[in-house]
């Protein structure tokens, strides 16, 4: 008579961790050329034994180090995401290679699944919130890759606000030039996009990808 109940609790339990998965496995479509996902809805984080992203709500608290208190009222769905503790501040502290700044991506890693229905060349777009210089950067990739046109997303508008924005930085300019950050994928069906370290302290409340190289979100009301 006992096993009624410890049958239904099992199963119960067994609905729940499927439901949980498919959840954290939801794969975002892209549709005419475009896709745009809440930063807080990667399906996975991995290498983040040195800097961890965050995601950051009105309930959110730490201990860690952190130059500014939380934006999440202005946020997207009053959520976004964080890469903490935040060490280097100023341009004046300590940096610290592969740790609080890594010019090569692979630190921190957010991996988010993607549907593509028509391949080709996609520019990313990402709004983030910057305090300073040194929060300023991001590497996004494809299924594991770090294409150079990928590296170095940065910003210099916008500061202490949400801001959208598709640089990369160079040499030569280091607020980023125009058109440079973009994905080629090559083939339509499933893929991963990620977003990696490049300075702690980055906050990112949402990204998209587009196929049309004149769009600017910050051009939509």
């Amino acid at each position: 008579m006992k096993i009624y109940p410890l049958l239904k609790t099992f199963c119960f339990a067994s609905l729940l961790l499927i439901f949980t998965s498919c959840i954290s496995q939801k794969i975002f479509k892209e549709k005419n050329g475009f896709l745009r996902v809440e930063a807080e809805d990667f399906y996975l984080q991995t290498n983040d034994s040195v800097r961890k992203w965050y995601v950051v709500d009105k309930n959110f608290t730490t201990d860690l180090k952190d130059a500014d208190f939380s934006h999440s009222k202005s946020a997207s769905k009053n959520k976004y995401v964080e890469i903490l503790p935040d060490t280097r501040q100023t341009h004046a502290d300590k940096l610290i290679r592969k740790e609080n700044f890594s010019n090569v991506p692979g630190i921190a890693v957010l991996h988010y699944k993607v549907n593509i229905k028509n391949p080709g060349r996609y520019y990313v777009w990402v709004k983030a919130f910057s305090t300073g210089s040194e929060d300023n950067g991001i590497h996004v990739g494809l299924n594991g890759k770090w294409p150079n046109s990928g590296k170095r997303m940065q910003w210099c508008k916008g500061k202490r606000s949400w801001y959208w924005e598709s640089k990369q930085r160079t040499k030569e300019v280091h607020c980023g030039i125009e058109n440079a950050i973009y994905l080629d994928i090559e083939k339509a069906g499933e893929h991963t996009i990620q977003f990696s370290m490049r300075e702690d302290g980055f906050e990112m409340d949402e990204w998209l990808i587009t196929s049309d190289k004149n769009y600017n979100p910050r051009n939509i009301k």
